[in-house]
């Protein structure tokens, strides 16, 4: 029996369609080897959404460290990465996201020495799939495939395509499954779950989603993941009401990409910096102590010294909680990558300065949190006998003692770290 190991990068998405491959790898007879070390075969689920230079090395690495074993590359592949994997290794099959639905057809063929390359675009429902979860209490549930932007520095476009959401009744019911089999948390995940439904129509749907997930009658939390401002404007009422039933995490990721408009004009983004205000500063008047995450890009071509004191300006009025930050990094076949680029000691230097802005008001957001008692559900294995549980506010709080995954714990926030809360358990 083959032994295949998966190896994952990037996104929830990414490790939804692992954890799928998993499945339909497991249901045809094939088993999943916890290591690389232990495998017959390795499959990559590859990202490249900040470029190819992740991928390619990860690929490089197992070819050099395993010469003998046969290789698949998975995921997010695009036309230009294509061609510099085969030079690495010209018998590595290759199967895009759109294809992973024939993963078990790929390890066949390249057990009996056929290499595939499956790159074309379908576009069917990741919903109600056999799979294998990495994490027994969180199911993640994908809601829709690709994006209504066209960004001019992204490559999610080139890669996902076009925007086609998922039947409400599917993903209600993989939900279900989910939970059912004991996951105390769902993940609702997309390219931008903001933009359910809205090209059957024009309207967003994700608040009658969320209220059709949220009707199953079971005790669990939901985490929703990115959504842009420009489709999050028109439904901003109704989903501050839904953030305030009690299974909802208060978690918001909203991207803002930059603080002055201009760039945001050359990025595409279709909204403004004012936008992104407006959505943070009226969660907060309903749910002050929601946990706000942005992402942020330091220098993006063209990009001001002005306009980068714009963005840090941005992130010192808004003060999130989680600061994805991305130092600009062209991405081949995309509009910015013709553009003119900045000097590399500038992005550095940008990145550095945005970094340490962000360090300071992520510490001094967590220090709020110490004294604060409540409920954690412990979602994660951490390092040194320690466990990781999220409060209501999906905030990671660190603690010691003998947990299990899914356990609900009281806790007292006796210390703010950086980038995570510790406590200790309370009667």
């Amino acid at each position: 029996m083959t032994k295949v190991n998966l190896i994952t990068q990037g996104c929830s998405s990414n490790l939804r369609e692992s954890e799928l491959m998993m499945g339909l790898l497991n249901n045809s007879g094939y088993s999943i080897a916890d290591d690389e070390k232990e495998s017959d075969l390795n499959v990559v689920n590859i990202c490249t959404v900040k470029g190819d230079t992740t991928a390619l090395r990860e690929i490089r690495r197992l070819k050099k460290q395993f010469p003998e074993k046969k290789m698949i590359v998975a995921g997010c592949i695009t036309e230009s990465i294509a061609p510099k994997i085969k030079n690495i290794d010209e018998n590595i099959s290759l199967v895009n996201t759109h294809n992973f639905g024939r993963i078990s057809a790929v390890v066949e063929n390249a057990n009996n020495g056929t290499v595939l390359e499956l790159l074309d675009k379908k576009y069917e429902p990741k919903v109600n799939l056999p799979s294998v979860r990495k994490n027994p209490v969180i199911g993640i549930v994908p809601i829709l495939n690709g994006c209504n932007y066209f960004c001019t520095f992204c490559s999610t476009k080139l890669v996902k395509g076009k925007l086609v959401s998922y039947p409400m009744d599917a993903i209600r019911e993989d939900v279900k499954s989910h939970l059912k089999s004991g996951c105390k948390e769902i993940w609702i995940t997309s390219n931008d779950t903001g933009a359910y439904m809205v090209e059957q129509g024009g309207k967003q749907k994700l608040p009658e989603l969320l209220q059709n997930i949220l009707s199953v009658p079971t005790d669990f939390k939901i985490r929703i993941g990115m959504m842009n401002p420009g489709n999050t404007m028109t439904m901003l009422d109704e989903l501050i009401e839904i953030y305030k039933n009690p299974k909802m995490f208060k978690f918001l990721h909203i991207p803002v990409q930059s603080g002055n408009n201009e760039v945001l004009r050359l990025m595409n983004r279709k909204y403004t910096f004012e936008d992104y205000i407006k959505i943070v500063e009226a969660f907060r008047r309903e749910i002050p102590e929601i946990t706000i995450s942005t992402d942020i890009i330091a220098g993006f071509p063209s990009e001001t010294e002005e306009q980068f004191e714009d963005s840090l300006q941005i992130i010192e009025e808004t003060r999130p909680d989680v600061l994805n930050l991305s130092r600009y990094a062209a991405r081949e076949g995309t509009i910015a990558a013709k553009m003119k680029q900045l000097q590399s000691n500038t992005l550095k230097e940008r990145s550095r300065i945005m970094t340490n802005l962000y360090r300071k008001i992520s510490f001094e957001n967590n220090k709020k949190w110490i004294d604060w008692e409540g409920k954690i559900l412990i979602d994660e294995k951490g390092k040194n006998y320690s466990w990781i549980g999220r409060n209501y506010c999906y905030k990671p709080v660190v603690v010691k003692g003998n947990f299990r995954l899914g356990e609900e714990i009281n806790i007292k926030i006796n210390e703010a770290a950086m980038f995570d809360l510790r406590g200790n358990v309370i009667d």
